[in-house]
């Protein structure tokens, strides 16, 4: 499906957007960047249904509206957001358990 097959492709690029600017070899504009990109490619997907398919893309549109909303440079500077996002990222990784609080809906075009 079109869907999971850009969901899988974007939250791999995700992880290494967050994990570089985590570490400091990436700048957060470039990550903003990514989640502006990302948004602009899913919009010509032309996807009416606003509700996730499953608790990765749920976490994953998570993940993007809230970097957006915060801007990537909040995960240098505030620690509540980075664990917020760590825990997303963990989840994805298979490492940890799905995030609490996590509300995430796909854009609507």
């Amino acid at each position: 499906m079109v869907i999971d097959k850009f969901i899988d492709e974007k939250i791999s690029q995700s992880i290494y957007y967050i994990n570089a600017v985590l570490n400091h070899v990436l700048h957060p504009t470039e990550l903003d960047e990514f989640i502006s990109n990302t948004m602009d490619e899913w919009t010509l997907l032309k996807i009416q249904e606003e509700a996730p398919s499953n608790a990765k893309e749920r976490v994953f549109w998570h993940v993007i509206h809230e970097v957006s909303l915060h801007g990537a440079h909040s995960l240098n500077d505030n620690l509540y957001f980075k664990s917020e996002i760590t825990t997303c990222i963990d989840f994805f990784k298979g490492t940890g358990s799905y995030p609490v609080d996590c509300i995430g809906w796909r854009p609507l075009p």
